[in-house]
């Protein structure tokens, strides 16, 4: 597995997404990940839709991700 896979997954799967996905070893990643479906949710649901985009690939391919969620809001808040 390589981020630029994992990166494309999570942006097809949550549509107007931007990911940035790290990893060197081709099964521990992190990523970032900016979507306007985040507004109103909390880490856990969004992490759980991340997960969603990568479906069995998670716990399998993919041996742990970690997750930096935020709508476009708190992301242009950090800049």
């Amino acid at each position: 597995m390589d981020a630029a896979t994992i990166q494309a997954m999570i942006e097809n799967g949550l549509p107007g997404a931007q990911a940035q996905v790290n990893g060197d070893d081709g099964v521990h990643f992190d990523a970032e990940v900016v979507a306007a479906q985040f507004a109103g949710k909390l880490p856990l649901a969004r992490h759980r839709l991340v997960y969603a985009t990568l479906g069995d690939l998670m716990g399998g391919a993919i041996h742990a991700l970690a997750l930096k969620t935020l709508t476009p809001e708190e992301a242009a808040a950090r800049r």
